[in-house]
């Protein structure tokens, strides 16, 4: 079975990238803790069911999409964190 935590994390920051947003700006325009939402992101947090609808909710998506596996969504999110690394 995969981490959970981990898949959450990709697919929150899959969304996120998606959307345009940087963490700082996501987090306030969805008012949520920064350093929490960063651990989540990273797949170091369990979180409750009630915490990941109303993150789910915020981010006009489901909760199935939170937490399904897709290896192509984790190999582009992937891609883009070494391109979000690599110096300008």
């Amino acid at each position: 079975m995969k981490d959970i935590k981990k898949i959450i994390g990709i697919n929150l920051r899959y969304i996120r990238y998606q959307s345009g947003l940087s963490q700082e700006k996501f987090y306030a325009k969805y008012n949520m803790n920064p350093k929490y939402l960063a651990s989540i992101e990273r797949g170091e947090i369990n979180m409750s069911v009630e915490y990941l609808y109303e993150l789910a909710k915020a981010m006009k998506t489901t909760m199935c999409e939170l937490v399904t596996y897709d290896e192509s969504k984790i190999i582009k999110q992937k891609r883009i964190d070494a391109k979000e690394k690599q110096p300008n």
